[in-house]
């Protein structure tokens, strides 16, 4: 499938999309305290995303290895949860706890997707280390892109940043292109690797991508839990992911997913 180059006017309704994003994750990261559940989380995004007359992308996707559909508007995983961590009232916050919170948005036709992950009260100086390089990683690549660059050439700085820092990067899981569909071409991985390099991206003006590093404490092999949603670290370490949407222009690039 070929990459979907959008037009200004395209761009304008995703930037409108990722405002309802960024909007309630900030109230989310406001939230995240000790004591509350990641339920109460997810009803507030359900509820801001009703007022703002958007739809949630993530509540009830299919996933043919699932037992479910998806039951949340935002994925928040929890310590060594790397990505789709299900909502729960049974799952309450406590001091020390870092937390991943990713959510999307279609707002008339058009996506905004980002994510967060948020340190719950005091947390450790290693889970602070964390969380500050897999934040730098993405701005790496938002400082990095622009038109007629190849992506191995961000990818290879993203990945070059976090092993130099001692953490891993999440082979499995990757960015993606995001338009009027929540996953578009290309694939957009945060490392370097044969098929990247077989088959690179060029950017372009126009070109929305959905950039998403996620860096493990430890090793970066991630398993899949029995509910077919929930993804872990092999280790048991402690991972991160932040993520932004962001359109490709002819000065650079601009950050779609921001209030």
């Amino acid at each position: 499938m070929a990459i979907i180059l959008r037009s200004p006017r395209e761009i304008d309704l995703i930037r409108k999309a990722g405002s309802v994003v960024a909007k309630v994750l900030s109230k989310l990261k406001e939230m995240a305290e000790p004591g509350i559940s990641t339920a109460e989380l997810d009803n507030q995004a359900k509820r801001m995303t009703a007022d703002f007359g958007a739809e949630a992308l993530f509540l009830g996707v299919k996933n043919p290895s699932a037992k479910f559909p998806f039951p949340g508007a935002i994925c928040a995983s929890l310590n060594n949860e790397v990505v789709h961590g299900i909502p729960s009232k049974e799952v309450v916050l406590k001091n020390g706890d870092i937390l991943s919170i990713d959510f999307g948005v279609r707002l008339d036709g058009y996506c905004g997707d980002a994510a967060v992950t948020i340190a719950v009260g005091d947390i450790s100086a290693q889970d602070s280390r964390l969380i500050d390089v897999t934040k730098r990683v993405l701005e790496i690549a938002q400082e990095s892109m622009a038109p007629g660059v190849k992506w191995s050439t961000v990818a290879a700085q993203m990945q070059k940043y976090a092993e130099g820092a001692g953490f891993s990067v999440v082979r499995d899981f990757v960015g993606h292109g995001i338009g009027r569909s929540m996953h578009e071409e290309p694939k957009v991985p945060n490392f370097v690797s044969k098929e990247l390099l077989a088959d690179d991206i060029i950017l372009s003006d126009g070109m929305i991508l959905a950039v998403e590093p996620m860096i493990n404490a430890g090793k970066k092999e991630v398993r899949t839990l029995k509910n077919g949603w929930v993804v872990v670290t092999k280790d048991s370490a402690k991972s991160a992911h932040f993520e932004h949407t962001i359109a490709i222009t002819s000065k650079g690039c601009e950050i779609m997913t921001v209030e």
